[in-house]
């Protein structure tokens, strides 16, 4: 999968995967704090940080794999640091990450406009949603409050991933720090910065 990839495309994903494998550890924190004040539909809302790496690298590398591989390395370096989900976490990041990599599969990994990042920060959430599903008994809650946290769920993913992570590739981009990737290159394959 990545054979086709440039060293630096790939050390650019790892230092994301593992800078934002801490920024997931330090949201479980932040979700468990808000979860005590409204309970644990808290974290449906800000769900879409968990997704964030996939949307940042894919915009930016724009190869395939690029949003299932940062993620799955997101996952794994927040189980290094100690995540208490454990391994399991690492089948959560892969699922998450075909969530998004399943959006720009579908567009020929050739369109990442703000709504097709949006819909991969959607995608995560719905992979996502149906991973917890089956293993967190979700099937037990009340139908209205399942359909809540999806909703909340998809919201936070299109919002948090999809427009988190342009505005975060396009302040980068605008700094001068990706030149020469995918992302600084227009359709004719002229330079934009």
């Amino acid at each position: 999968m990545l054979k086709s990839w440039k060293l630096k495309e790939i050390i650019l994903m790892s230092v994301f995967a593992a800078v934002f494998g801490v920024v997931y550890l330090l949201f479980v924190h932040i979700g468990n704090i808000w979860a005590g004040f409204i309970g644990p539909i808290a974290y449906e809302w800000i769900f879409g940080i968990w997704f964030i790496v996939s949307i940042l690298c894919a915009y930016i590398i724009r190869k395939p794999g690029a949003a299932l591989v940062s993620e799955t390395v997101a996952a794994a370096v927040e189980v290094m640091l100690g995540n208490a989900i454990g391994p399991r976490l690492i089948l959560s990041g892969i699922v998450q990450g075909l969530g998004a990599e399943a959006v720009f599969a579908a567009t020929g990994y050739k369109r990442y406009q703000t709504w097709v990042l949006m819909l991969a920060g959607a995608g995560s959430a719905v992979f996502s949603f149906g991973y917890g599903y089956l293993l967190s008994g979700y099937a037990a809650l009340d139908p209205s409050f399942v359909a809540l946290m999806f909703t909340l769920r998809v919201l936070s993913g299109a919002l948090i991933a999809g427009l988190g992570g342009k505005y975060l590739a396009d302040g980068l981009l605008l700094s001068g720090s990706l030149r020469g990737y995918a992302i600084s290159y227009d359709k004719k394959g002229d330079a934009r910065v």
